[in-house]
């Protein structure tokens, strides 16, 4: 998840290179443009000159502003991002310790055991009991959390989907 941040922020300040790049060779091309049309120009044509100038100015100007505006925003979601990634992560975590404790039989009894049991609880409530989970004594499978597992998992990849959508410039035709 994280490669993917980096690699829409790689991709985003690419994109905005290769704009500004752009943007530098229009504006020089008209600029040169302007300055050998300048000498063969009237008073009423630099006028004008000078307004598509200022006009082209405050274009760019605008441009500029509402890409920095974009740039913050996908920022900020990319925080967002990384915030819910860690909470994820801290979740999976959490399951992961239970059906490895269920599974290697941990006692009850056991202060860590009930712990992480406690912890896990919330997460694991509304899948508790879904499947039959196999059992040979003390070990258990808890089939029902694996799949609590994979379901967090498969929410995990929506949520940063849309993240990834909100982040994302948006791009006219």
């Amino acid at each position: 998840m994280i490669m993917e941040d980096d690699k829409l922020a790689v991709d985003e300040s690419e994109r905005l290179a290769e704009h500004e790049a752009i943007k530098n060779d229009a504006r020089r091309g008209v600029h040169e443009e302007i300055a050998r049309h300048a000498d063969h120009l009237d008073e009423r044509d630099r006028t004008q000159a000078a307004l598509v100038g200022e006009n082209l100015k405050s274009k760019a100007m605008a441009e500029v502003v509402e890409t920095e505006n974009e740039l913050e925003r996908a920022r900020g979601v990319a925080r967002v991002s990384q915030i819910v990634d860690y909470i994820f992560y801290l979740i999976y975590g959490l399951i992961a310790l239970e059906i490895i404790l269920d599974l290697l039989g941990a006692r009850e009894s056991n202060s860590f055991n009930r712990m992480i049991d406690r912890l896990s609880s919330p997460f694991l409530a509304p899948f508790r009991g879904l499947m039959s989970d196999p059992a040979s004594g003390h070990f258990q499978l808890r089939l029902s959390f694996i799949f609590a597992l994979i379901v967090y998992v498969l929410l995990h990849l929506a949520i940063n989907g849309l993240l990834r959508l909100l982040a994302h410039r948006k791009v006219s035709v």
